[in-house]
């Protein structure tokens, strides 16, 4: 994993990203949260996989959604500040 634990997102992610892994029966869920723009992102993957791995996946598509944000700031999904209703469940 030489080039893709080389890789530098300190331009796209200054403060760096927020982990979190939730394990579900043989898959793992993977979010990370850029604490600057407050976007999310998340993958699946195999449980057995290894950390770095799937960190470094979730680093790059959430590097790729900033980006995305930051070229056309229309087009990403806001985050709401109002709370659910019943259609929203």
């Amino acid at each position: 994993m030489g080039k893709a634990m080389s890789e530098d997102y300190s331009d796209i992610l200054p403060k760096g990203a927020i982990f979190e892994m939730l394990p579900q029966g043989a898959y793992v869920k993977v979010s990370a949260v850029d604490p600057v723009t407050r976007l999310e992102v998340s993958i699946v993957g195999d449980r057995s996989a290894r950390i770095d791995a799937l960190k470094i996946i979730v680093l790059r598509k959430l590097a790729r959604t900033v980006e995305k944000s930051r070229q056309s700031p229309g087009k990403v999904m806001k985050r709401r500040d109002d709370p659910p209703s019943g259609w929203d469940l």
